[in-house]
């Protein structure tokens, strides 16, 4: 039998969706199998087994990105509510007490929303956990007296007597090379290595590649460790995948919301297109970030996506992007974190970048970004 940890699968599987894509697969007879999904499958008809009714009618990715929103809600990973997770003799399919309680408190959640907010989602499962398997009913005295709640909205407080959006938005652009040089910008390639998290998945070399408007790709390779297999997230414009060798899936297109914010990670690729990127820009109130301050910009994008960014109170640089895509059980985040900025031919690149997601963090170091140069369209297409 083979077992991964936790954080072994967090930071060793790259952009693997091990204990994401594990809630509801497949029977243990079966687990080693690939599984075939056809694009225009929804879950309940892709997966055993998959009942719930705000559930089985996502996307397969949609449904692979609600079940991280109730991992992370509830403090939990798949092994709790799918004996044998993360080894070759998991039953995804078996039906344990905590799994048909959440079954309940799922179809609860869409009732309550339903009754008394007219369908809006003012509750999910994180309004109640918080990262907890039973939820707290007290306030800790400790806590009423201590630090603020470090807790983020994820739709931002309009700030009062901020810079307007464009006034944050120009000084961006002008920080990282004026509209000039950015207007000449219409590719790059950028190497360099996968760092890990936690002390473990580094030693991987990575590339970004990115061609205007709007396709990008990121890859990383295991040269001397050809065993863990590369990892792929391209967009090609209109159609975007995620390759995982160590998933349960391998690889799988996005077709549900998450393609929005494939989307937004091209356009955002080319600071040129921020402007137009997002729709509906508001400021919020100033934030700190790691020790800087930081102005707070949030757009919103088509499919309920919505995304915020940090930038640099002094440099004007963007320091973070948070985008926000839904699901019925709440807002699946992903998190771009951005640092070092270096000059390339008079444009400012980050060298050092996150990627956070809900089952797994990446971090990259660049050691050389070339602008500029030939692309082969075929690394934006299915891997």
């Amino acid at each position: 039998m083979k077992f991964w940890s936790k954080p072994l699968i967090l930071a060793g599987c790259g952009l693997a969706v091990v204990w994401l894509a594990g809630m509801a697969l497949v029977d243990h007879a079966v687990a080693q199998q690939p599984i075939l999904v056809v694009k225009s499958q929804i879950a309940g008809e892709a997966f055993k087994n998959v009942t719930t009714s705000t559930l089985k009618v996502l996307t397969v990715d949609d449904f692979l990105a609600a079940m991280g929103v109730i991992s992370a809600d509830l403090g939990l990973d798949c092994a709790d509510c799918h004996p044998g997770a993360g080894s070759d003799k998991v039953d995804w399919v078996i039906d344990p007490p905590r799994k048909r309680t959440a079954r309940k408190m799922i179809e609860m959640v869409a009732t309550i929303n339903r009754t008394n907010f007219a369908g809006a989602q003012a509750v999910t499962c994180f309004t109640c956990h918080h990262g907890r398997l039973q939820p707290s009913t007290t306030i800790q005295l400790d806590t009423l007296y201590g630090p603020p709640n470090e807790e983020k909205d994820d739709i931002v407080t309009p700030g009062a007597g901020q810079p307007s959006a464009s006034q944050i938005l120009d000084k961006y652009l002008q920080a990282v090379g004026g509209a000039q040089r950015l207007a000449g910008l219409t590719s790059f390639i950028a190497t360099g290595t996968s760092v890990g998290y936690g002390g473990l998945g580094g030693g991987g070399s990575f590339q970004i590649l990115a061609k205007a408007p709007d396709l990008r790709a990121v890859i990383i390779e295991f040269k001397d460790h050809p065993e863990r297999g590369n990892s792929t997230r391209a967009y090609n414009g209109k159609e975007a995948w995620i390759k995982s060798p160590r998933s349960l899936l391998g690889q799988y297109q996005l077709t549900g919301n998450e393609l929005e914010g494939a989307r937004l990670d091209a356009l955002l690729s080319f600071p040129q297109q921020i402007k137009t990127a997002l729709t509906n820009w508001r400021v919020g109130n100033p934030d700190n970030i790691n020790g800087h301050d930081v102005q707070v910009l949030q757009g919103s994008g088509p499919k309920g996506l919505v995304a915020t960014l940090y930038f640099d109170a002094q440099s004007g640089l963007l320091s973070r992007v948070v985008r926000y895509s839904r699901t019925p059980v709440g807002r699946v985040p992903t998190q771009a974190d951005y640092s070092d900025y270096r000059d390339v031919n008079g444009i400012k690149f980050p060298f050092e970048y996150t990627f956070s997601w809900l089952d797994g963090k990446d971090s990259f170091k660049l050691s050389d970004v070339k602008a500029n140069v030939p692309v082969d369209e075929a690394k934006f297409q299915k891997p």
